[in-house]
């Protein structure tokens, strides 16, 4: 079975989607509409810009969602899921190629998402490290022994887990996990403290507009972050996406639960290969392939 995967923040490079613009009329038109509804010419930074406009996160995560929902509507006769999953912001992009939400409606949801993350990362300042070479379990063990606000926030693959929370709290769990044995723990130069209790104001913002759009019954069942379970329950669905950003990313388990339910091929839809790699080290006899233009 095939399970088509979407990248999220991180994955994004000056060029994305340039080839797929020039090369096909209806995703130029797709591109044009996003930058309608952004309000900005986004098209322009993601083709022409430099590296560090393209890494403000109200470039980033419109940038990444735009890219991979156009090459999946394009190829709506190639891109045939069985199942579906996003990492983070890929989430967005997994619903709109399992037709749950539109491509506007998607691209309205992660605008709104992106200004609220960096508005709460302006009230409430905070970072974000990854964790190497130690198990999940201590690193929860460490997080839960501080008091600061310092959280689990992406489960990427065995032996690699990104915390979140406050700088003080982000330092001391760095120091403890070294002194446990970590091979590494590096600060990400990251926005915020995103996927922790700091963006909680975000969350507020988000739901407000997730509950105002239309959600329709999947074509397949998605992998969702906060539970690494499947659903087509377009309720719980929606449920799921509010909770998103105050809780961690299960994609270590997500990758999990898709190859016990006969998930052989994973095939990443967007810019990059990161999330190849990451399954890669979850298991390392399925099938990867990239579908990108």
């Amino acid at each position: 079975m095939k399970a088509y995967i979407f990248p999220g923040q991180g994955a994004q490079f000056v060029g994305m989607g340039k080839e797929l613009y020039d090369r096909n009329s209806q995703a130029k038109e797709l591109f044009q509409k996003a930058n309608n509804i952004l309000g900005f010419n986004i098209t322009e930074i993601m083709f022409e810009g430099d590296s560090e406009s393209l890494k403000k996160t109200n470039v980033t995560q419109p940038a990444i969602f735009i890219h991979s929902t156009i090459l999946g509507k394009i190829n709506d006769n190639l891109i045939k899921p069985d199942m579906v999953a996003g990492h983070s912001l890929g989430e967005f992009s997994a619903l709109v190629i399992n037709k749950c939400i539109s491509y506007e409606d998607g691209l309205q949801l992660v605008k709104l998402r992106a200004n609220a993350m960096q508005r709460a990362c302006e009230l409430t300042p905070g970072t974000m490290a990854a964790i190497l070479g130690i198990s999940f379990k201590e690193v929860e063990k460490v997080c839960n022994s501080i008091t600061e606000i310092v959280v689990p926030a992406n489960y990427n693959c065995p032996g690699q887990l990104v915390i979140s929370g406050s700088t003080d709290g982000i330092n001391l769990a760095c120091d403890k996990l070294k002194n446990l044995g970590a091979r590494r723990a590096i600060i990400l130069l990251v926005g915020g403290a995103f996927h922790s209790p700091l963006m909680e104001p975000a969350k507020k913002e988000l739901e407000s507009a997730i509950n105002k759009i239309n959600f329709s019954s999947p074509i397949c069942p998605i992998y969702q972050n906060v539970n690494a379970k499947a659903s087509i329950d377009k309720n719980e669905i929606k449920k799921n996406l509010i909770l998103q950003l105050t809780s961690p990313v299960l994609w270590s388990q997500s990758v999990e639960a898709m190859c016990l339910n006969s998930a052989s091929t994973f095939i990443e839809v967007g810019p990059g290969k990161v999330l190849q790699g990451l399954i890669k080290k979850i298991n390392p006899d399925v099938s990867l392939e990239s579908f990108n233009i």
